[in-house]
């Protein structure tokens, strides 16, 4: 606990690279240090680190406490203008480096800073000039009436162009800019509506004081308003902006100092509340759109549920479930055919579900979930006809939702009876809504039981008699669901032989019939997600071309509740889902003791499939799936990602299908499902980047900047959790990676993966062993990881040496390539064997070996004289010149090396020298 002893401790892992670990040790030191002068040294050594980490937030804060204790620790101040000129604030951080170069005006690392600083302080002085310029004339082409409203247009356009750049942003809010932007949303003309609101995301984007003067100025009735209209293009670009809104205003209430600049503003609670009552009070508004009121429930998904289970404060959600859950129930309870509720679209009720799925997941204890549970409760009890229909429809939705939730209503008194007696009306709306019911309460296996014991010849009744085609395809939606109970177990069958088979060919002659409705369609697709489990279905459905094209364009449409019921049917199709095989002893003891042994169907062998997954691919399911992961929905939830995501895994199992995912966008859908979806859903998705990295250009594959965002998903497979396979499959695209560019190797060793390929290295899986090797020899190119390598008695050294003696010659090439890659390198006092096993390598019959083993004397006769004279009193002065005497062209890179080595010696002379050569 000496501070002293930590802060010498934290400089010496700094100077070996591990720079975590010297953060922890000078935080240990700051804690227990009782003297200013020792405390400021701590921040000023720990800036160092968080600079390196490019923490520059944290940099600057650690230097400034440096310089409270001390205005003239220079170093402090060099390292605080480091981190101001990153954060972008020039004018001080050219006040810290002017003072710096005032101290030591010889000191070219100060100077240069100087000059960068004075170089950019200028170029944005002119920028500003010319971009304030540039928005006079768009606001006086804006305000004049008279001129052409193309010029007019044009104008605008041009305004959000600006609002995009950091200094068109801040001419434009200095400007007075928010009133004339009021003016375009006020103008009822769509374009003049849309351009006005993507320049308010161009003012809001990562700027936390602009948005809260933005909020306030401009109102959010105002902006509620703009959402709710009904044009969908105004609704979801209005959504956007107070996406935007909403990211500025948290991020900056993480952050100790807002705002690029230094002022302190007030807390931005208050606004962001108001932002989530007024949308809230947007639910059940009559005036609002349906647009605009999925875009509500879309902006509550995304705001309110905490981002991770780990964070404590559920505050925001017990806050929207006091003041907003029975709207939220009340728009659920719509039956948009006959009561007169708020306007809806196709999508809404699924968005409710989700909503209220996710504030649910967020409660942290019995007694939240009870009063969710009871308020609820409260609402679905009530008297009348139209109020039970209502009720009736918000258990339907519940079901879907918090199903916990949506059964406890389900078994109150009176409502199965009701949603029986419904199933029998004559009103086709009366029917709809008791069959959906009934088929979302079938969900759970002990409600499946009872519905088939109850509901089977109800839902067949309709099926045959009904003359509604809805009415139709819903029922058999829910016999095709009671159907499926068994799942992939084939001998667990619930119909008749053949009735299966019968449900799935009705099912696809409704989803290929476009005079239904789209949303009768999609029961079609529901059906078959359900069907699907059983092999037969899934052999004809993949050869229906026609159903086919049928779900792939549901896919592309507007409609977004078929999203998770075509994931599903592809998941099934491709045997994407996991499947635990059992031990075959405890098979042979269960049915020894006559229990129910699961069985597979002889159509899901591996043959079946791998066919099957090649249809699915010259059909054009990858469009479909990128399609897919488009949409902006809530209907696309984690699950529904992790479906995604599995059967773009099943798609580029085998290698040569893998060029067509990415020729069709595949790679790059599945950039996003490494971020957005369920744990199993990111490992997936991160495999199948991993499999496409692996044997694809990942420069194509990933073209631009996406290249760099696959490192991270690949390092999250390294770890314990994630299979062999998996980590393997990481550890060959980092390799893949790692030799692109020195800028990609950063990245990896940014995402801290070194370490994780070094622990690999110690693997004993011999295939995951010899790739972790392989990584690190590209690894190796980066400066910053052979300094972990070239340190005095490195282990890390003394491995590559050994590996490089090992039997398996993949492991040996990829110990030896990296050995070969570290200049003025020395084994004297690695190993005692470093010499046999180098010997052994220039005697190897691998062409690769004896090259990597010349070139690695060559590095060593270069380092050290004394290594020279070692290796020429050695057998391995008579290997080199047999090598260097080589006539066969094929060995010219191995020849050329051992002459250098010969060629050195004699320029070292006696006792090196070697004349009689």
């Amino acid at each position: 606990m000496d501070p002293s002893a930590l802060r010498e401790e934290g400089n010496n892992l700094f100077k070996s690279g591990d720079v975590e670990g010297a953060i922890s040790c000078y935080t240990k030191a700051l804690k227990v240090s009782t003297c200013d002068s020792e405390s400021a040294v701590l921040y000023r050594n720990r800036s160092a680190c968080y600079l390196k980490l490019e923490d520059y937030s944290q940099a600057e804060e650690d230097a400034t406490k440096a310089l409270d204790t001390d205005q003239g620790d220079i170093k402090a101040r060099f390292r605080r203008a480091q981190a101001l000129h990153k954060l972008g604030r020039l004018d001080q951080a050219f006040l810290d480096a002017q003072k710096c170069a005032q101290l030591e005006p010889k000191n070219k690392a100060f100077q240069e800073l100087l000059r960068q600083l004075s170089a950019q302080i200028q170029q944005k002085a002119v920028q500003l000039s010319s971009t304030d310029s540039r928005v006079q004339q768009m606001f006086k082409l804006l305000l004049d009436n008279s001129a052409q409203a193309s010029d007019r247009q044009k104008a605008a356009q041009n305004l959000v162009v600006l609002s995009r750049e950091d200094a068109g942003a801040e001419q434009i809010f200095r400007n007075d800019g928010v009133k004339l932007l009021q003016r375009l949303l006020e103008s009822q003309q769509e374009d003049f509506v849309l351009s006005a609101l993507r320049t308010l995301v161009g003012l809001c984007t990562g700027h936390q004081s602009r948005t809260m003067a933005i909020v306030n100025e401009l109102g959010m009735d105002r902006l509620c308003g703009v959402m709710g209209s009904g044009a969908s293009s105004v609704s979801l670009s209005a959504c956007h902006l107070f996406q935007v809104m909403f990211e500025a205003l948290t991020e900056g209430m993480k952050k100790d100092v807002r705002g690029k600049d230094e002022a302190i503003l007030p807390e931005p609670s208050r606004e962001l509340r108001s932002m989530l009552r007024h949308l809230i009070d947007m639910l059940a508004a009559p005036n609002v759109s349906g647009p605009g009121r999925d875009s509500a429930i879309n902006l509550l998904v995304k705001q309110v549920p905490r981002k991770s289970q780990k964070h404590p404060d559920n505050s925001l959600t017990l806050w929207v479930i006091d003041n907003g859950l029975k709207k939220i129930l009340e728009v659920a309870g719509t039956v948009p055919e006959i009561t007169d509720g708020p306007p809806l679209t196709d999508n809404t009720l699924l968005s409710c579900s989700v909503l209220l799925n996710k504030l649910y997941d967020d409660l942290k204890s019995d007694k939240e979930r009870e009063n969710f549970s009871t308020l609820c409760e409260e609402y679905v009890q009530g008297p009348g006809l139209e109020s039970k229909l209502r009720s009736i429809q918000t258990v339907s939705v519940l079901l879907q939702g918090p199903s916990d939730v949506g059964n406890r209503t389900l078994e109150m008194s009176g409502i199965m009876d009701a949603v029986i007696s419904l199933c029998a009306s004559d009103n086709i709306t009366h029917q709809q809504v008791a069959v959906e019911t009934l088929i979302h309460a079938a969900g759970k296996a002990k409600r499946a039981s009872f519905i088939t014991a109850n509901g089977v010849a109800l839902l067949k009744d309709l099926y045959k008699k009904s003359e509604n085609e809805q009415i139709r395809v819903r029922a058999l939606v829910g016999l095709c669901k009671l159907g499926s109970a068994g799942g992939t177990d084939f001998s667990m069958k619930q119909f008749a032989e053949g009735s299966t088979l019968k449900l799935a060919k009705q099912c696809r002659k409704w989803l290929c019939n476009d005079s239904l409705p789209p949303n009768s369609r999609r029961w079609a697709i529901e059906g078959l997600a359900y069907l699907t489990f059983d092999a037969d279905v899934k052999e004809d459905f993949v050869d229906d071309k026609n159903a086919l094209q049928a779900m792939f364009q549901l896919a592309k449409s507007e409609d977004k509740t078929v999203l998770f019921a075509i994931g599903s049917t592809l998941v099934n199709c491709t045997n994407s889902y996991d499947v635990e095989k059992p031990d075959p002893q405890l098979v042979e003891l269960a049915k020894y003791a006559k229990q129910h042994v699961p069985e597979e169907h002889p159509k899901d062998a591996q043959s079946f499939v791998e066919k099957r997954v090649v249809k699915l691919l010259e059909a054009g399911v990858v469009s479909a799936l990128v399609c897919m992961v488009k949409q902006e929905s809530p209907a696309l939830t984690e699950t529904c990602r992790e479906c995604i995501a599995r059967v773009f895994l099943a798609l580029v199992e085998r290698q040569e299908d893998r060029g067509m995912v990415v020729a069709q966008g595949g790679g790059k859908a599945l950039l996003p499902l490494v971020s957005e979806s369920t744990d199993v859903g990111k490992i997936k998705a991160a495999q199948a980047l991993a499999k496409i990295t692996i044997t694809s250009n990942p420069e194509i594959a990933f073209p631009g900047e996406r290249v760099y965002e696959v490192v991270r998903p690949l390092a999250s497979l390294l770890a314990l959790d994630c299979s062999l396979l998996q980590n393997f499959e990481a550890l060959m695209a980092l390799t893949n990676l790692a030799g692109i560019s020195d800028r990609l190797r950063q990245k990896i060793i940014k995402e801290k993966a070194v370490p994780k390929v070094e622990g690999y290295m110690f693997e004993e899986h011999d295939l995951v062993r010899a790739a972790a090797t392989e990584c690190m020899c590209n690894l190796i190119l980066s400066p910053e990881v052979q300094k972990l390598y070239l340190v005095t008695d490195s282990d890390r050294l003394k491995l590559l040496v050994l590996y490089s003696g090992e039997d398996d010659e993949r492991l040996r090439k990829a110990a030896a390539g990296t050995l070969a890659l570290l200049q003025h390198i020395c084994l004297l006092f690695v190993t005692s064997h470093w010499l046999e096993i180098l010997q052994a390598l220039l005697l190897s019959e691998s062409q690769d070996l004896r090259h990597r083993g010349v070139v690695i004397t060559l590095n060593l006769m270069q380092a050290e004289r004394s290594l020279a004279e070692k290796l020429m009193e050695s057998e391995a002065l008579e290997i080199l010149s047999v090598l260097a005497k080589a006539a066969d062209a094929s060995q010219a890179s191995v020849t050329r090396a051992a002459q250098c080595c010969l060629d050195l010696c004699l320029e070292y002379g006696p006792p090196c020298e070697v004349s009689e050569l």
